[in-house]
């Protein structure tokens, strides 16, 4: 996804952070844990020193900076950190037009390693939404890892999908949905695979509004996506689903430990979400067999 070279994405809040340590648990939500089974299934090595721990383990980390020389739409299509906060910017432009009250989430570039309340955020961990911190955490050479290990394109749309997949956990936050549809389990209808597919569609939602948004001098900060970047980020949304994780791991899929939902569902509720806006993604109150 290309930003207009002279649109206006100074002033984001984006943190770039670093050097920190594991701390406590709190519920990662997103695609960091599934980031984590990925490196481990196809790279055979032991990654569970970077899964969220659990309570008790006291925070530490590097103190946050700010992305440098992020101004304009020409910095975010240049550099993968300024692309990503730029993109925070028009997230919480479009959030704040949806949801009333709207309050934006920290969006922390992690330089290598860094803290979390969730446990440590890293390119192994991959982006994830951190409910107690209200935080999205990325390290943007998640992306690269993507293309390398898994065979799966990270193009600009899919840089920014992921990102608006995570904010869309945000959102179900802030709003009470994830207290009223708690963590049940696993499996092919449970809450944590409804919860992932409606963050899918509400980034489907955004992207399909996206190019609207203007910056302060009318200048839209997007331009039109083009099929290739759609399908880029389908892609995207296909390579983390739990059959093709299942499938490339061991050959066969079992729906009854699905945590985030086959990779036609993450595709099809994304789309629905492109085409239909927020009000089309309800997955909670979809039927289990038309989920």
């Amino acid at each position: 996804m290309t930003f207009n070279e002279n649109a206006n994405v100074g002033g984001n809040t984006a943190r770039r952070r670093g050097a920190g340590v594991a701390v406590a648990g709190g519920g990662v939500v997103g695609l960091g844990a599934i980031a984590v089974l990925l490196l481990q299934l196809f790279t055979g090595q032991d990654f569970s020193s970077v899964l969220p721990l659990g309570p008790g383990t006291e925070a530490s980390g590097g103190g946050d900076t700010e992305i440098a020389q992020c101004e304009t739409g020409a910095d975010a299509n240049a550099n993968d950190e300024c692309r990503l906060a730029a993109g925070s910017v028009v997230l919480d432009e479009y959030w704040a037009t949806q949801v009333e009250g709207y309050r934006q989430p920290t969006l922390v570039i992690v330089n290598g390693s860094a803290s979390s309340s969730c446990g440590t955020a890293s390119n192994q961990t991959g982006p994830f939404y951190c409910p107690p911190d209200q935080a999205v955490y990325v390290d943007p050479t998640f992306f690269a890892l993507m293309r390398q290990q898994f065979g799966a394109s990270a193009g600009d749309l899919a840089q920014l999908y992921v990102l608006a997949h995570e904010y869309g956990h945000h959102v179900q936050n802030i709003t009470g949905i994830m207290d009223q549809h708690p963590n049940n389990g696993t499996g092919a209808t449970s809450n944590g695979v409804r919860t992932e597919l409606q963050a899918d569609c509400f980034a489907g939602a955004w992207v399909g509004a996206m190019t609207e948004q203007i910056d302060d001098n009318g200048v839209p900060y997007l331009e039109p996506p083009t099929q290739a970047q759609i399908a880029d980020a389908l892609n995207a949304a296909g390579a983390v689903g739990d059959d093709n994780i299942q499938e490339r791991s061991g050959g066969f899929t079992n729906p009854e430990t699905w945590t985030h939902g086959s990779s036609e569902q993450r595709q099809r509720w994304f789309q629905l979400g492109y085409q239909g806006g927020v009000s089309a993604c309800d997955t909670f109150g979809v039927p289990g067999g038309s989920l």
